[in-house]
């Protein structure tokens, strides 16, 4: 599965539009909206994750363009220093997606970067900063 973040910016013409749920429809994408301010006749900003087979994603992307969307892609990823990292698993308590988890009986905190989305929410609660988002070169095309 096809897995980014995307920052959408919708003219003000538009926002009374259906958009996000023909997109869903129309090009069979999940989606987790991480941040929304949208207001009716206002420019509107949605920060959202798009979830799905690479072409579908993409598809969908060319329609939210079609309908004057701005589309900014959050390539990123996000990188653990084993060296600073003392597996405390205070990121385990905030990662939604089980990137970081707590192994037992061992109490290790393995760090699966298949499941990361790069969300960023394990970076402010580890102590010693040893989880860092960074940009993700690779990811640039999507």
């Amino acid at each position: 599965m096809y897995t980014r973040i995307y920052v959408l910016k919708f003219p003000k013409d538009v926002t009374d539009q259906p958009i996000i749920c023909n997109l869903v429809k129309q090009f069979d994408v999940d989606f987790n909206i991480l941040k929304a301010d949208i207001l009716l006749q206002q420019e509107g900003i949605l920060v959202l994750q798009l979830k799905g087979h690479k072409e579908n994603v993409n598809n969908g992307l060319a329609y939210l363009k079609d309908q004057g969307v701005v589309v900014e892609n959050l390539a990123t990823s996000m990188h653990r220093d084993d060296d600073k990292c003392y597996q405390c698993g205070a990121c385990t308590g905030v990662c939604p997606t089980g990137a970081l988890s707590v192994t037992r009986p061992e109490m290790a905190i393995p760090f699966d970067p298949e499941k990361c989305t790069a969300c960023g929410l394990c970076v402010p609660v580890c102590p010693v900063r040893a989880m860092q988002v960074s940009l993700d070169p690779m990811n640039l095309a999507a």
